[in-house]
């Protein structure tokens, strides 16, 4: 009676395996994507907003690689989860971002980035996931020279905590480039889980001060000793330092431009975690 059981189950894959969830506000074409890609309506398409109400997994493969898509409810404004049943879609969508490695940020080309979309993809750039901001509907989108810039442009000024994030315009309806979603999704997750050598770390590091030299404030000056990488997903570095005080914002994310320059990290967060030498070092 269980020959027709799976074996495993799906969160048990070997490494090779990425898991994708597609994210983004109700009826924006998540499960309308999942469906094209798999070639069969495995999740239920409607035009009325929430139909899927539990995130979905379904196993694929293709040439490029073995995938784990998770189909999500959308997450609605919380203004709107008034039912049991939708915040558990929003806990369940929530759930969905911390299994995955990277989110596939899906956005309405006639709507564009609303304030609900900026919540979504917050989420799974706090948790540190790949992100792939999906365009979808772009098929029904008037077009000029320049439209796609324009509307790139538009994006990153609305989601500006991700411009590291690559953009891609589909049609879930059409297939428009969808097949090129896979070579993006393994660079993502390759990127994601990068890890970086200590002696290759501080040469950059080294030449990035030789660049621009650490601030001064009140004729004290940051002076940084070494760094370490402490782990992906994202990637996360610990940079030794004599005054926590001094390491301002504004280097930092200098550090984190020339960390992304270096080692080509597009599509995850970077994130430095700041130490003085003469504190206790934990193991790292």
């Amino acid at each position: 009676m269980y020959e027709h059981l799976p074996e495993k189950s799906l969160d048990e894959e070997d490494d090779n395996t990425i898991k994708v969830a597609v994210i983004g506000k109700p009826n924006v074409g998540k499960s309308s994507l999942i469906n094209k890609i798999l070639g069969e309506n495995r999740s239920i398409v409607s035009d009325i907003a929430g139909t899927t109400r539990d995130a979905i997994d379904s196993q694929f493969e293709n040439e490029k690689g073995k995938y784990i898509l998770i189909d999500t409810a959308g997450i609605r404004r919380k203004s709107k989860v008034n039912e049991n049943i939708e915040k558990y879609s929003v806990i369940r969508s929530l759930l969905a971002i911390e299994r995955a490695d990277v989110c596939l940020v899906m956005i309405d080309a006639n709507e564009g980035v609303t304030e609900q979309d900026t919540k979504i993809a917050g989420e799974a750039h706090e948790a540190g996931k790949g992100i792939i901001i999906v365009v979808n509907k772009w098929d029904e989108i008037d077009k000029e020279t320049g439209t796609l810039e324009k509307y790139k442009k538009e994006i990153y000024a609305k989601l500006s905590y991700l411009t590291y994030a690559p953009i891609i315009f589909i049609s879930a309806k059409t297939g428009q480039r969808v097949d090129k979603l896979f070579d993006m999704i393994n660079n993502v997750a390759k990127q994601n889980s990068m890890r970086v050598s200590t002696s290759v770390l501080n040469e950059v590091i080294n030449e990035a001060i030789a660049i621009v030299q650490p601030p001064t404030d009140k004729g004290k000056r940051l002076k940084i000793f070494y760094g370490t990488q402490a782990s992906t997903k994202p990637p996360t570095f610990v940079i030794f330092v004599n005054n926590k005080e001094l390491f301002h914002f504004s280097y930092e994310r200098y550090l984190i431009n020339q960390f992304r320059k270096e080692f080509e990290l597009q599509g995850t967060p970077v994130r430095i975690i700041v130490r003085e030498k003469n504190e206790k070092e934990e193991k790292i």
